[in-house]
């Protein structure tokens, strides 16, 4: 992804994340997620150990399948549904890594997203009312060869593909990144559409950590969301992008914090919910 004149801001320290007050998402069995994909190493779009990981995601997700990605051959979308009304909530992340620099396993960019999602996909089983897709996108990372003067041709492969096959089936669209470092913090991403954002801020409110979503803006990112945007549906990105050992071979588990995968995880789940049944 690319933002903001493709720079971070300095990482501050932030206070402990607090703990969550309700206790409807599984935040271990995230974590072992997560710890299960980084078992497959460094996962770049089209790889052979992604396109083994894919399996697994597959039937982790209720009514899991595969969507190709036109254009883009051994690329595939990994899709889940619980039943509903349309439009649907989609609930996304990217489960393609890096392919550069050698070695890289990306603990927060992007395993902790997609165990966010394929967790909550299990505990939202208990929930009803609007139809929910839960997104694992391939090819969000660039490949080889790509410029940031091209980044917007040649990455957000999958969300891309995603909209354009299924724009006029979807209401909202909540976008899952770095979520899971120590000090989280996730101010309002740029572009996130104010409304849908003020929703999670509410969740978060209701789940007693507040303080995890400050009411500030950080720069705008191009993301998995970008696409939605552009299609005229609300969309938040939930992205630390101040994470300090982004796109590194430091971005692993020990830099990960269960406190703040529960964080986010309660936020969305009790977001979701809410979503389902306006």
């Amino acid at each position: 992804m690319i933002g903001g004149g493709d720079h971070r801001p300095a990482a501050t320290p932030a206070a402990p994340v607090p703990k969550a007050t309700a206790n409807r998402f599984d935040a271990p069995r995230a974590l072992a997620l997560i710890r299960r994909q980084l078992a497959y190493g460094q996962r770049p779009a089209g790889s052979p150990q992604l396109r083994r990981l894919a399996e697994v995601l597959r039937r982790q997700l209720p009514n899991g399948r595969f969507e190709a990605v036109p254009g883009h051959p051994g690329l595939r979308n990994v899709v889940g549904t619980l039943p509903g009304r349309q439009p649907a909530i989609v609930l996304g992340a990217h489960y393609d890594s890096e392919y550069h620099p050698k070695g890289f396993v990306g603990a927060n960019d992007s395993a902790a997203g997609t165990a966010a999602v394929v967790e909550l996909a299990r505990d939202l089983r208990s929930t009803s009312g609007r139809e929910v897709r839960f997104v694992l996108f391939d090819g969000e990372e660039e490949g080889p060869g790509c410029s940031n003067a091209r980044f917007d041709k040649c990455a957000l492969r999958g969300s891309r593909a995603y909209v354009a096959a299924h724009r006029g089936q979807v209401g909202d669209m909540v976008l899952l990144d770095y979520i899971a470092n120590k000090g989280l913090r996730l101010p309002r991403e740029g572009s996130s559409t104010p409304a849908l954002w003020a929703r999670v801020r509410a969740a978060a409110a209701r789940v007693g950590v507040a303080q995890v979503f400050p009411p500030s803006t950080q720069t705008t990112i191009y993301d998995d969301h970008t696409p939605f945007l552009r299609a005229g549906i609300p969309a938040v990105d939930l992205i630390d992008f101040s994470y300090r050992y982004a796109d590194g071979l430091h971005d692993t588990i020990d830099k990960l914090s269960l406190a703040s995968l529960d964080a986010v995880g309660e936020t969305v789940y009790a977001l979701v919910s809410e979503l389902r049944v306006a």
